[in-house]
């Protein structure tokens, strides 16, 4: 049996690939939604869209500090692994649902097993990090999605037995989910847009919008991209991104804010984007496997693989460099093949484990 552990929706995009698989194969594994993010109420719309099953689990753990949200969330699934003794833990990624899980589970003595392993920004100062550190070395078996993550994890002398390059299940995910936003929206429509006539735009991350500075050199470079290029500059707002742009007084003049929209509408924005603009590692790689440019409010990156096709550019927040970088990308030609692999991860990680000695020898 095999308990897929979730915690924000991320893990859930990047998952559902696995849990079709695991459906279509009629395996026996049930999903556990820790709610670190959001409660499992509120995500339960994100599985509806998704067309995924429901969470056997919740944990409701919600926000805290990181401290008092790892507890709660290490707390809540021990409790459920001793009751249901699954012969592996799954869990994908980097935030603290990943490492509480991880960390229940070798405690418990269940194998590991973590998607999108050996990632690597080589900055501590993120908690996400140490989240990926920790899970990676207590893991059995490490997906890890391209050669740059495998030779990460070696480096670190984690055993190459261990590791299994599958391709990033982003890939999956994508074309997966662009076929389920087909069927259901029109984004581009509903908010009038044009496609390949508009940027796109996402900020979130702490260490930019708990910054005054880092924050106001973003949103004067969206600004100054709105007059110079005449095109309109969408930015579905962050709760957390609007406290702080209303905390510190700060003006959106000329840029097209808007409310987060499902995952499906982002995808369809991200499809039909000439330009995004992102400080997320996951809107990194979307942008690439869609052949869309992209400019990184960052200094660092976990996807250095986007840097070296040339899909993405690293600008941090400087107003400067924000408009310079998004000359150079606008002109951009999208003749990159992506290196985050074919679209099989998912169903090779679930072969995988399905055939693993390490799993059936429980």
């Amino acid at each position: 049996m095999i308990a897929i552990v979730l915690g924000t929706r991320p893990e859930i995009i990047k998952m559902s690939p696995v849990i079709r698989e695991c459906e279509r194969r009629g395996m026996d594994y049930f999903i556990l939604h820790t709610g670190q993010h959001y409660s499992y109420e509120m995500d339960r719309v994100f599985f509806e869209e998704l067309e995924l099953p429901e969470a056997k689990f919740n944990l409701d753990a919600g926000s805290g500090s990181h401290g008092v949200q790892t507890a709660r969330i290490l707390e809540g699934i021990e409790h459920v692994l001793l009751r249901e003794d699954p012969d592996i833990v799954l869990v994908q990624g980097d935030t603290n649902t990943v490492m509480a899980a991880a960390l229940a589970a070798v405690k418990l003595h269940i194998p590991v097993g973590h998607v999108e392993a050996g990632l690597r920004s080589f900055d501590h100062t993120m908690p996400e990090e140490i989240n990926r550190i920790v899970a990676d070395h207590v893991s059995d078996v490490l997906f890890a999605p391209t050669r740059v993550a495998r030779t990460n994890l070696l480096r670190e002398g984690i055993p190459e037995e261990r590791i299994q390059v599958t391709g990033n299940t982003i890939v999956d995910a994508v074309f997966q989910n662009l076929e389920v936003s087909e069927r259901r929206t029109n984004a581009l429509e509903l908010l009038g847009l044009e496609p390949d006539e508009y940027l796109l735009c996402t900020a979130h991350r702490a260490e930019n919008v708990d910054s005054r500075m880092k924050l106001e050199g973003i949103l004067h470079g969206l600004s100054r991209i709105r007059s110079e290029y005449s095109l309109p500059v969408v930015f579905p707002v962050h709760p957390r991104t609007r406290e702080r742009i209303m905390d510190f007084n700060l003006s959106l003049d000329g840029i097209q804010t808007i409310d987060p929209l499902g995952y499906l509408e982002f995808l369809q924005l991200e499809r039909h984007a000439c330009l995004i603009l992102t400080d997320s590692g996951g809107v990194q790689e979307e942008a690439c496997i869609l052949h869309v440019p992209c400019i990184t409010l960052r200094e660092n990156t976990e996807r250095p693989e986007t840097l070296e096709v040339g899909s993405n550019l690293l600008v941090g927040t400087d107003e400067v460099r924000i408009v310079e970088g998004v000359e150079k990308m606008l002109n951009k030609e999208r003749e990159w093949v992506h290196p985050f692999g074919d679209g099989m991860a998912g169903k090779r990680i679930v072969e995988i484990i399905r055939n693993s000695s390490i799993f059936s020898s429980r």
